[in-house]
């Protein structure tokens, strides 16, 4: 039992730290976002970092909060389905819905992987940064999503948390 409190202790600081860097990334896009409009608007010189930057960051915020999602069962979910099914079938749909997101997850962070690792090398247009960079989200993203499904598919359905 202690093994799995550890388990579950480091499961949930990686969503912690999840929360933390999709909020700071969204946060950032927002600071990056007025910059651009300050730049075009204000100054008449648009600042061509900012799009290339602004997308990396939506991409963390979307994929890292997505995973946070999936550890709370509330994406990749079949809520009605699984409430109107009989009782026996609840079960086995929930490990389908599950096995679903490890499933995506995996994928999202393997090909996201391979797209980061062959493009590194070219440089992004707009930002002196590597055009890999760009995947960063969909790779990193897509390894919580797996990681947390797989969390589910061990430990079962998620705490009742207060609200």
């Amino acid at each position: 039992m202690a093994g799995s409190n550890a388990l579950t202790g480091a499961f949930t600081a990686l969503a912690k730290l999840a929360i933390i860097i999709a909020a700071t990334s969204l946060c950032v896009m927002v600071l990056v976002l007025l910059w651009q409009v300050i730049g075009r608007y204000a100054l008449n010189d648009s600042p061509g970092w900012t799009e290339p930057v602004a997308l990396i960051l939506m991409s963390v915020s979307a994929l890292f909060g997505a995973a946070i999602a999936v550890r709370r069962e509330s994406h990749f979910n079949f809520p009605t389905l699984v409430e109107a099914a009989p009782a026996p079938l609840r079960a086995a749909l929930k490990v389908m819905s599950r096995l679903i997101a490890l499933g995506f997850g995996a994928a999202l962070a393997g090909y996201g992987g391979f797209l980061m690792a062959d493009s590194w090398s070219v440089p992004m247009a707009g930002a002196p940064a590597p055009e890999g960079l760009s995947y960063v989200g969909v790779c990193l993203g897509g390894a919580l999503i797996a990681l947390f499904a797989l969390e589910r598919l061990i430990s079962g359905d998620p705490p009742e948390e207060a609200h």
